[in-house]
């Protein structure tokens, strides 16, 4: 059970520091990024690469959230030029791009073959290895949680809010959107690639199909449930996500009519969706947002 439990813990946390990258770029400047995925896998793969030839840990894992702010670069420069429908479908795009081309690029990535024996980060596979990692990434979490309340307290944090507002307004008094924006989605994708090397090096084993769209999609319902623009809200967010990910692989105990692995998958989906329509509905601002407002 506590084997059981600390794999949670660290999934959950993975989709933490997912949802605090879309916080920033949604919940805080408005960038909508249907794409945050790719930024996921490209950490994955670069972190898991490079250990592989023989890179320490912490020198593959700051590479990663590097690979992953310059991949955002270009979608930075992007953004600037489109407005938010359509830069919500050039980052779809990119995600999926990403995963073609690692299915694609066998010489690298070993296709859809994957990678497997991934170097752990505390070594072996016991309870103790689990906590250590937990507690790393936990610590990962903080941290960045901790960056993301001071920005949004900043004067760089005001601007972005205002950019989120009223972009046009901000113009008119001077400001120049468009290195705030570039920044936002440098430092957010950092933060997903970051998660991704957890993950790798967690899982020990990557291939494609790990990072399809729904990845992104998770992390967004994590963030609305728990607080769009709320730091706090993307860890409750992650965590109840969690909850309804797992809690309904015990229905099966309950619903003997469900057998196949296919109907839970479909049931958690449902559970998941169910929970998004009702917040929309009734919750809108999220578990941690201003209870004031209805």
């Amino acid at each position: 059970m506590e084997a059981y439990l600390a794999a949670i813990g660290i999934i959950a946390a993975v989709y933490v520091l997912l949802t605090l990258g879309l916080t920033l770029q949604y919940g805080l400047t408005g960038l909508v990024n249907f794409g945050h995925v790719g930024f996921f896998a490209l950490g994955a793969y670069a972190s898991a690469l490079l250990a592989m030839q023989g890179v320490p840990l912490p020198v593959s894992f700051a590479a990663a959230a590097a690979v992953a702010a310059i991949a955002a670069w270009p979608l930075g420069l992007v953004a600037l030029r489109l407005r938010e429908d359509y830069f919500a479908v050039v980052t779809l795009g990119f995600g999926e791009t990403v995963r073609l081309a690692i299915t694609s690029e066998r010489w690298l990535t070993n296709g859809v073959q994957g990678i497997p024996g991934i170097p752990r980060l505390f070594g072996g596979v016991g309870i103790e290895a689990a906590l250590a990692t937990l507690a790393a990434i936990a610590l990962a979490c903080a941290v960045a949680a901790l960056m993301l309340r001071r920005i949004a307290r900043s004067p760089f944090g005001r601007v972005i809010e205002a950019i989120r507002d009223n972009e046009e307004a901000l113009k008119a008094l001077g400001k120049d959107p468009a290195r705030f924006k570039l920044q936002v989605m440098m430092l957010g994708s950092a933060l997903a690639g970051l998660a991704g090397a957890f993950y790798a090096h967690y899982i020990a084993y990557l291939s494609p199909d790990q990072f399809v769209p729904l990845v992104t999609f998770y992390a967004w319902m994590a963030m609305i449930m728990g607080g769009v623009g709320r730091v706090s809200g993307a860890v409750v967010g992650a965590a109840l996500l969690m909850l309804f990910l797992e809690g309904t692989r015990f229905l099966r105990d309950l619903l003997p009519g469900l057998v196949s692995e296919v109907e839970m998958a479909s049931l958690r989906l449902g559970a998941v969706g169910l929970a998004l329509v009702l917040f929309t509905l009734f919750r809108p601002q999220g578990l941690m947002g201003d209870y004031t407002r209805r």
